[in-house]
């Protein structure tokens, strides 16, 4: 019950969240075993701060929650490959496994880092988790502002 699907559903729902609050919409849920222990989606428009990411905001959550900066028992669910600031963020928390949906062409690490990894060496890296959904709300996202 508890699998990569499930979770990266939760992260769907926090993905919608950003999607009805004008916001990209990208949403993330960190875990501990089968806990969510954060959640975080883009705020980017509504804290006016470029940094207000999902991965950023479910991180520093799951750091307050843990209370500890590092990560390494964790799993971080992200509906859009993580782009290069999350993605040092992410390395610097040491955290265990990274899931996310759909790559990101544009923004995503893959753009800069091609493939080499950015994250830290023990980090699980998975992706195509659920990607056409996730891949599906950017597109109905973006459709409607162009």
């Amino acid at each position: 019950m508890f699998d990569d699907n499930y979770f990266m559903k939760e992260a769907l729902r926090q993905a919608q969240m950003a999607y009805d609050a004008k916001e990209i919409p990208i949403g993330a849920v960190v875990t501990w075993d089968t806990k969510i222990i954060a959640r975080g989606h883009n705020q980017t428009e509504q804290l006016n701060d470029s940094t207000a990411h999902a991965e950023m905001i479910a991180l520093t959550a799951a750091f307050n929650q843990v209370g500890s900066k590092y990560l390494p028992e964790a799993t971080l669910y992200v509906t859009i490959e993580p782009c290069l600031m999350c993605s040092g963020a992410l390395y610097w928390s040491k955290i265990g496994r990274i899931v996310y949906g759909a790559e990101d062409v544009k923004n995503g690490y893959h753009k800069t880092t091609g493939n080499t990894s950015p994250f830290h060496p023990k980090t699980e890296l998975k992706g195509g988790v659920l990607a056409e959904e996730c891949a599906q709300l950017m597109k109905d996202f973006f459709a409607v502002r162009r």
